[in-house]
């Protein structure tokens, strides 16, 4: 429930932010591909497409930490997290410290395609589908607002056209 709720938070959110800001400042707003576009990543462009990307490095990050510790490799995960942290901080991303904990809290934020610190989990994937789905802001939040469990977030999703 808590990425869910998280996920949905964000993406309202970022809906009620661009619509603010296309109404009250309409001269920052930045044109979408189309109206289904609203809650994806612009597409990377060639010259983009070697660069560092956060969300993915840290995507793989999670992946591996979740394999060793599913083996029982607790101290492996350990070091494979303080390896991965010197890497992040190399490129430009101050963390402080990466642990289970940076990942309990930044996990649960699973608004963007291709995930994030998430990992696996495939809560993000399915909010995002249902979003897609919704034909307004509106709708999307009447078709969640009863959710209660991943369950009940496939049941809405089984019932939408």
């Amino acid at each position: 429930m808590r990425t869910i709720n998280e996920t949905v938070a964000s993406l309202v959110g970022k809906e009620i932010s661009r619509q603010m800001i296309a109404r009250d400042f309409p001269q920052y707003t930045l044109p979408l591909p189309g109206p289904r576009m609203r809650s994806r990543l612009p597409e990377e462009s060639k010259e983009d497409a070697g660069a560092f990307n956060f969300r993915a490095e840290m995507r793989t990050t999670r992946v591996r930490v979740d394999e060793l510790l599913a083996e029982g490799k607790v101290d492996e995960a350990e070091a494979y997290m303080e390896a991965r942290r010197q890497f992040f901080w190399e490129q430009g991303y101050q963390l402080r410290k990466l642990n289970q904990a940076y990942f309990a809290f930044y996990g649960s934020y699973n608004d963007q395609p291709g995930g994030g610190a998430s990992g696996s989990d495939p809560v993000g994937p399915l909010v995002r589908r249902l979003w897609a789905r919704s034909p307004d802001l509106k709708s999307f939040i009447a078709a969640v607002r009863g959710v209660r469990s991943f369950e009940d977030l496939q049941g809405v999703l089984a019932e939408q056209p």
